[in-house]
């Protein structure tokens, strides 16, 4: 017989990452398709389950992507005028992992500077 260790579902506990990634190409941050796949893939192979995305172009420039996730949600909001690009990841409970999803998108976009924080927010066990 086996025991599950595995934390219950629903717990009142998350980590939410923001973060500030500088020195992006302006290209990158006004190419909605891009960073809808970019953030989509980032959340997958962190673990986060993404329900269902959004995305809007600016004119004359910026993009502005949310994911809302089993887990919370996402979002990405681009300055290409200033080749930068504001991120939050918030995720519930100990199953997605937003700091790999934030690195990974920062992996993705290369940007020359950034700043994260994480806040873990809740209950935790």
């Amino acid at each position: 017989m086996s025991v599950d260790t595995a934390a219950p579902v629903g717990l009142f506990t998350g980590t939410h990452v923001l973060a500030e990634l500088e020195g992006v190409d302006p290209q990158l941050l006004d190419d909605e398709q891009f960073l809808r796949e970019v953030l989509n893939n980032a959340l997958d192979q962190s673990d986060a389950t993404v329900c269902q995305m959004i995305a809007e172009r600016f004119e004359p420039q910026g993009v502005t992507v949310l994911a809302l996730l089993s887990e919370s949600h996402a979002s990405l909001h681009t300055y290409p005028e200033d080749g930068s690009i504001f991120v939050d990841v918030f995720t519930c409970g100990h199953t997605a992992d937003p700091e790999k999803a934030v690195s990974l998108l920062a992996d993705a976009l290369k940007p020359a500077g950034r700043n994260v924080q994480t806040i873990r927010r809740g209950k935790d066990i």
